[in-house]
């Protein structure tokens, strides 16, 4: 499957639009993937608007002083059966538990109760993980180039949004994180809807 190719500021309206067209149950699921620093959690923001319903793939990754160095960010380390369990909950009407994660600690913290609602929206950089796409009926592949999300990343990192700081975070993004998704980006590709193209919202210094 070709996904259609979006500009940044089409997807919200188009991808809203087709739900729309599309949509077969009371609740609809998208799931938004792309590399570190590419736009994900800010699509999800716009497309979730007040009353929809954001699951972060990240609140699911595992502690990461439990895993090694190099699977931080490896599917497989990832709690997937709880945002399944989080997800079947949601469109069946019942309140579920979903995990907190912390970049500060970089481990759970704790779980937060989510109430269902009709649009959810599952984002992440292993949303359209193969275990997840049963769940899902719009999948999003958000892509950015890397110097670009490179730059988001330092920006969290120096205004102390996250807890590594820019060295530690840097050498992370290029010997995990980057390595990491490259091996799942085709095949996450080959399974969007759409594909977003933002090359725009360098945070300023």
């Amino acid at each position: 499957m070709l996904g259609q190719i979006l500009a940044w500021h089409d997807a919200p309206r188009t991808i809203m639009e087709t739900l729309a067209a599309e949509r077969t149950s009371t609740v609809s699921v998208v799931g938004i993937t792309g590399p570190v620093g590419a736009g994900k959690s800010h699509l999800s923001g716009v497309l979730r608007g007040s009353d929809g319903i954001h699951l972060a793939t990240d609140d699911y990754l595992p502690d990461y002083d439990k895993v090694r160095y190099e699977d931080r960010d490896d599917p497989d380390r990832a709690d997937s059966a709880t945002l399944i369990a989080n997800l079947q909950d949601l469109r069946a009407g019942r309140a579920t538990s979903v995990p907190r994660w912390s970049f500060q600690s970089h481990s759970r913290i704790g779980y937060r109760e989510v109430t269902p609602g009709r649009l959810i929206l599952v984002e992440g950089i292993h949303a359209l993980h193969e275990r997840l796409l049963p769940h899902l009926d719009v999948c999003v592949f958000v892509e950015a180039p890397p110097d670009i999300r490179w730059k988001r990343w330092e920006h969290l990192e120096a205004t102390g949004q996250r807890g590594w700081g820019v060295e530690v975070a840097r050498e992370f993004f290029h010997s995990v994180a980057e390595p990491t998704f490259t091996k799942f980006a085709p095949i996450y590709k080959s399974r969007a809807h759409f594909i977003v193209r933002n090359e725009i919202g360098i945070p300023r210094a």
